[in-house]
């Protein structure tokens, strides 16, 4: 009977505790246009159950000590490592990139240029009569010539020899005579000695120089001509020059201030 009587006792606490919540919280959480009672029991113990939750999951929270998870997003990783890498592609571009002074190409552009240039032998076959259906017509309306004469330098012939038998006309450049006079391959301190030798004379194209103002102090424009026609090579041939002068001028028989000073970013 004891027992009996312990156990209402309790009951009854904890049923006037529930009382007591379920006043507090209909104060704040009943919305006020429900009147019916059943409603109000229901809404109230449906609030209290969410509260209730919220304050257990803080608790716990607090109590292990874990925050909240961090989602980490790949994709700024991966967007801040491709931006790095383009900086690095860009760094080493800039880098390879060549660049040259505009008045120390010229002084090369001026000892190596000629004022005359061997194109094509058939070409000397043509004649000049504008024949509508001549085969060394040019698209733009010009003719193919055999051999083509300037007033200054204007041209660095690609060949280092050419002979049209047919015309009885020969040429051997001056790059070939005067670069390679002890055979067929110069190292690059011989080349950038050799190529500073040589006479200049102001060439058509490029800033003016007068020829007593094109002595050649800094070495190194010389010096990167011979790392753009040599490549990783110790020594530059003769027939690799012409081969990659030929390259750089596009196909044609020879490289004009234009395609020069391109090859040694000279702008």
């Amino acid at each position: 009977q004891k027992r009996f009587f312990d156990m209402r006792r309790r009951h009854g606490k904890a049923m006037a505790g529930h009382r007591m919540v379920t006043t507090r919280l209909s104060r704040f959480s009943s919305p006020p246009h429900i009147n019916n009672s059943p409603t109000i029991m229901k809404y109230t113990l449906r609030t209290a159950i969410l509260v209730g939750a919220a304050a257990c999951c803080a608790s716990i929270a607090n109590v292990s000590g874990f925050a909240p998870p961090i989602f980490v997003s790949h994709c700024g990783t991966s967007t801040t490592t491709s931006l790095r890498s383009d900086v690095a592609t860009a760094a080493e571009t800039d880098a390879d990139t060549i660049r040259t002074d505009p008045k120390e190409a010229v002084k090369l552009f001026g000892r190596l240029a000629e004022k005359y240039i061997m194109l094509d032998a058939s070409a000397g076959l043509c004649c000049y009569s504008a024949c509508s259906d001549c085969e060394y017509r040019e698209p733009g309306g010009g003719y193919r010539m055999a051999d083509q004469s300037s007033a200054r330098p204007k041209w660095i012939p690609c060949y280092d020899k050419r002979e049209f038998e047919s015309m009885g006309k020969e040429h051997t450049t001056k790059w070939s005579s005067e670069i390679f006079v002890d055979g067929p391959a110069v190292t690059k301190g011989e080349f950038v000695e050799r190529v500073i030798g040589m006479g200049f004379a102001p060439p058509l194209g490029g800033p003016y120089m007068a020829a007593s103002a094109a002595a050649i102090e800094d070495e190194s424009a010389a010096a990167t001509l011979f790392d753009v026609l040599a490549g990783e090579k110790e020594k530059l041939t003769r027939h690799r020059m012409g081969k990659e002068m030929k390259v750089l001028s596009n196909g044609e028989e020879g490289l004009t201030w234009a395609m020069f000073s391109e090859a040694l970013g000279a702008k």
